[in-house]
């Protein structure tokens, strides 16, 4: 017979419980271990590299995150060098990609071996919006007096300054063009920054930059918007320069202008990440929008505040790359592989 001691009882009782305590313990939740990088497949000072920049001070700001953000820029093959650069990072938990509509025009147009389901959906944090813009020393007021303007002078006579080439600017340029009946001369720049400084510069007669890109020059009095790529004005009544806000910009469509563009601003993984990765970011993107500095952000630039996750996330981009296709294909922009 064997025997056990009330001592040796006590020290059995201690030990199932503490392996008890381990078996039924939460798991612990994925945090990074390293700094967290955020690729931008756009030049500095646009409308991806603003919201991605703002996004990692935000989570330094407010300690949202033990590892520090770390913003990349990867602008090389209108944005292909940094979707190939994600692609190519299978299972790197700590790599995210901003997008913006060249998720689906670059491949498009250039045939690079990549394709928005390379890539691991996390979340959509805003839609962009996309505004006709001009010198404000030019005398357009109104969308219809520079559509005047356009008509009444020869093909190629004003110059519209856009981000990279056959991309979304030059996409809604070729719309432009033909609700008018006249050519633009189209001039490609690395990103929206320089675009509004090339506007500025009066270099160029007009942009379709986004909100966000045009803003402070729109306070400084250099800019003005004429009108809005969008079905309906922008929310924000809020004032920005000599009175008017976002709000008092009419809709494109108002002046004869029918065209309407709204751009995903959203994040991805490379593929092959863990579905904890993934819920951390999603919980992380949730934190920083409820921030006021977000808040600013979305202020300043007037942004469609769409939020979505998952498979919602993921139909809506489907969606949307059919619509890029045919939109490429109708500007005759589409690669020789398409």
């Amino acid at each position: 017979m064997i025997r056990y001691s009330k001592q040796m009882l006590c020290g059995l009782a201690v030990g199932f419980a503490g392996s008890f305590a381990l078996a039924t313990a939460p798991a612990q939740a994925w945090e990074p271990s390293k700094p967290i990088e955020i690729i931008v497949p756009a030049g500095t000072g646009g409308g991806a590299d603003q919201m991605a920049r703002t996004v990692q001070g935000i989570i330094a700001k407010h300690n949202l995150s033990k590892q520090s953000v770390v913003v990349i820029n990867k602008s090389g093959g209108a944005g292909g060098e940094g979707f190939l650069d994600v692609k190519n990072s299978k299972g790197n938990d700590h790599k995210l990609i901003i997008t913006l509509s060249n998720l689906f025009t670059t491949p498009l147009a250039t045939g690079i071996p990549f394709n928005w389901k390379d890539l691991t959906p996390v979340a959509m944090l805003a839609l962009d919006e996309f505004i006709l813009w001009v010198n404000a020393e030019k005398p357009y007021k109104t969308a219809g007096d520079y559509i005047k303007a356009i008509k009444a002078g020869s093909d190629n006579q004003f110059k519209m300054g856009g981000t990279g080439s056959k991309q979304e600017d030059q996409i809604i340029t070729v719309a432009l063009q033909k609700a008018v009946g006249k050519k633009l001369t189209y001039i490609p720049y690395k990103g929206g920054g320089a675009v509004a400084v090339q506007l500025v510069g009066n270099h160029i007669d007009s942009s379709v930059n986004n909100p966000i890109e045009a803003v402070a020059h729109w306070r400084a009095g250099k800019l003005r918007p004429l009108c809005i790529f969008d079905g309906k004005p922008a929310a924000y009544k809020a004032p920005i320069a000599d009175g008017k806000s976002w709000a008092d910009v009419p809709t494109c469509k108002s002046a004869g202008l029918d065209v309407e563009y709204l751009m995903l601003r959203g994040f991805f993984m490379p593929p092959g990440v863990s579905n904890e990765a993934v819920a951390y970011y999603v919980d992380l993107f949730k934190k920083v929008r409820e921030t006021p500095e977000w808040k600013k952000l979305m202020d300043d630039g007037a942004f469609n505040q769409s939020f979505m996750t998952g498979k919602e996330f993921a139909d809506w981009v489907a969606k949307a790359e059919k619509t890029h296709e045919g939109l490429m294909k109708e500007a005759g922009f589409l690669a020789k592989t398409n």
